[in-house]
């Protein structure tokens, strides 16, 4: 019998829609690619900067910090407009700015330029990050789909970091340092291009359903002047007046935000986002892990670099490995396991694979072999890592409505940038101070060296090992919390209802 012509126009229409959601995905990612490379393709090719525009070594810091600032001050603000004016709106305003100050980046003849260049860099990619994964637990509301559309998000979000130091290092090498931005400009133009056709239009709630903006400035400047503080710890000192005295305008913005949000009509962010055991403890969870992670990728590239000798390429190829076993796992294996066992179950494995691979770091010597000493790490690592990340962000985004989605998707972003600039001053610091005790105390260089970051190392496994302790004692498998949507999904945010609650 021949199926009704209806019959299969519909089968054919839900193919269609099926297929743009993935392709859409694509799109996505692809932009989140761009902004993960930007933040660590830019490390091996400081050296060929700073001579090139005779930056001092102070100075030369800026370059990294200055995109660290407003990426992470800005990353709440933006999610939570993509909730007001409209994810899409964002994401392509976000691609804008950042693209364009890709190219000034890359022009750049001057460190003025190329500064304030990162910073506006560091705007577009806060934009454009923060909004991405609310749009794909929206685009993929099935449990199954879901899983695997953010194993893709994960790939991309953890594996990038790799990827960037290879091509960092195969781009200053081939060519020069200006084409570490200027490879941005193509694929920026493409993705917009492709992102106006095919990722659809949505309508926020409305500006006046949660213009806050007292609050947006408190969070705001708070977020900035932490990332600032932390940033700038490792030159004045932990315990230096400047470094506490900013700290405690941090602490002071942050209750003033907290008393705001609790009072305002229309907050910024409903704090019963923090109600659900399992969207709370994965953000603290997350940043432990990418304290430790992220630290020790910026170290271990100085170890590779000063004291075996690595240069920039094969910097990149030592960290492939784990780029691509976090992509095997985040695009397969993790998402099956995450739907047949859970988030909870798949996570603490991978913490301790991580924690593991930490340990074998700090016990590389100074004559170290890659293939004995290093690559059991670097397995360890991308295997622990490509189990962790697609677990905490379907944790962290559990129980998020359409309205609040992007909040969300800001609040795991902001812990993610917060955690690892956290992660990276502190471990810097003691590994500095480390290192400067034992050449004063008339050790070789490159003995020296080693023990500070076998310190760094070391504390960056206390970090894993505290966030495995958390995840086990916190976070609470599916069937002993089921996340539940107690608002409408155009509900207003400032709705005194709970989004984000569980079951008791």
């Amino acid at each position: 019998m021949t199926p009704p012509v209806t019959a299969i126009t519909e089968s054919a229409g839900h193919e269609t829609s099926d297929r743009s959601r993935w392709v859409a995905l694509v799109v996505l990612c692809v932009g989140m690619l761009m902004i993960v490379l930007d933040q660590t393709i830019v490390n091996v090719a400081l050296p060929s900067i700073k001579g090139d525009l005779r930056f001092s070594q102070s100075n030369l810091a800026w370059v990294v910090n200055a995109y660290l600032i407003t990426f992470g001050g800005l990353l709440l603000l933006a999610g939570r407009l993509s909730d007001l004016i409209g994810r899409k709106t964002i994401f392509m305003t976000g691609l804008a700015v950042f693209t364009g100050a890709s190219l000034l980046c890359g022009l750049a003849d001057s460190q003025g330029l190329l500064i304030g260049a990162r910073f506006a860099q560091g705007a577009g990619g806060a934009l454009t990050s923060a909004v991405i994964l609310g749009m794909i637990v929206t685009m993929f509301p099935e449990p199954r789909e879901q899983a695997r559309a953010i194993g893709v998000y994960s790939f991309v979000a953890s594996a990038g970091a790799s990827i960037g130091l290879l091509a960092g290092g195969v781009l200053t090498q081939a060519i020069n340092w200006h084409w570490i931005f200027f490879v941005n400009l193509p694929i920026g133009v493409a993705t917009a291009v492709v992102g106006v056709r095919l990722i659809d239009r949505d309508r926020g709630i409305g500006l006046h359903r949660g213009a806050d903006v007292l609050g947006a400035a408190l969070v705001t400047s708070a977020l900035m002047l932490a990332v600032y503080t932390i940033v700038r710890a490792g030159d004045y000192g932990w315990g230096s007046a400047r470094t506490l005295g900013s700290g405690a305008i941090v602490v002071a913005l942050l209750v003033a935000f907290l008393v705001r949000q609790a009072r305002a009509e229309s907050p910024l962010m409903p704090l019963h986002i923090f109600r659900s055991r399992n969207v709370s403890g994965a953000n603290v969870v997350q940043m432990l892990m990418v304290a430790g992670l992220f630290g020790m990728f910026f170290l271990g590239t100085l170890y590779l670099q000063r004291v075996l000798g690595y240069d920039a390429l094969e910097i990149g190829l030592a960290f492939l490995p784990v780029a691509l076993l976090i992509g095997l796992l985040s695009l397969g294996l993790s998402a099956r396991l995450n739907t047949r066992f859970g988030a909870r179950a798949t996570l603490v494995p991978g913490l301790v694979m991580i924690l593991a691979g930490l340990v074998l770091f700090a016990r590389a010597p100074a004559g170290a072999s890659y293939v004995s000493d290093l690559l059991p790490a670097m397995v360890l690592l991308g295997t622990g890592a490509g189990l962790s990340f697609p677990a905490l962000m379907t944790l962290a985004m559990s129980g998020a409505t359409p309205a609040d989605s992007g909040l969300a998707s800001g609040l795991i972003n902001t812990s993610l940038q917060v955690g690892g600039s956290l992660g990276l001053a502190v471990l810097a610091t003691l590994s500095t101070t480390r290192t400067g005790t034992l050449l004063h105390s008339g050790k070789p260089a490159s003995a020296a060296l080693t023990s500070g970051y076998h310190l760094a190392f070391v504390i960056a496994a206390g970090l894993v090992l505290a966030a495995a302790a958390l995840a086990v004692t916190v976070l609470r498998s599916e069937h002993q919390a089921a996340p539940r949507l107690d608002a409408a999904p155009d509900a207003p945010a400032g709705d005194p209802e709970p989004v984000f609650s569980e079951a008791a």
